[in-house]
Parts: C-alpha cells; sequence; structure tokens
C-alpha cells in the first residue's frame, strides 16, 4: 500500500561551525577536576547548574521533554470522565437527561 502513505520529511540537523563540543566538554572535565584538587578557588552556588539534572537522569522524562508532550491536566481528565460517565448514563436509561 505505497500508495496512501506520507512519508516523513527529512529531519535538520545543523552542524556548528565554530563551536567545538568535544574541546568545551574537556574545559570543563578540566575546571572541575583542578576544584576539586584546590588549584582553582570554589565556583559560586548557581541555581542554573542544578536545573534539568533531575531530567537528564531519567529516560522518560527526557523522551517527553524530547517529544515537546504535554501531560494531561487534572481539568481535561475530570472533563474527560464527565463525558463518559455521562455516555454510560445514556446508553444504561435511554434518556439525555439526568
Amino acid at each position: 500500500m505505497g500508495m496512501f502513505t506520507m512519508r516523513k520529511p527529512r529531519a535538520y540537523h545543523h552542524e556548528y561551525i565554530y563551536v567545538d563540543e568535544r574541546k568545551e566538554k574537556l574545559q570543563k572535565i578540566e575546571e572541575n577536576a583542578k576544584r576539586d584538587l584546590g588549584m582553582v578557588p570554589p565556583k559560586e552556588f548557581s541555581p542554573e547548574d542544578i536545573r534539568g539534572k533531575f531530567i537528564e537522569g531519567t529516560t522518560y522524562l527526557k523522551r517527553r521533554k524530547e517529544s515537546g508532550r504535554k501531560p494531561l491536566t487534572y481539568g481535561a481528565l475530570f472533563i474527560a470522565i464527565a463525558v463518559l460517565l455521562y455516555i454510560l448514563h445514556y446508553l444504561v436509561t435511554g434518556e439525555f437527561s439526568f
């Protein structure tokens, strides 16, 4: 059934020209090692350093963040349950009103 299938477009992958991620990672590792040895004064606390660390440590949250999907809210769940109960009431009694 190749006639009705929709092909996905090619994913966009941007290669940075002027940024060397490996070099930045090595510099960060080197700076942390120097801090541990006491050669460099300790870094001041910054909330940006710990932001997103929990999400990086869990696989399901990482996948949700990459996909951009939002979880259902309690309000949407409540409305869906109310509609389903109304449909169930109609099927059991045959009436539209309560």
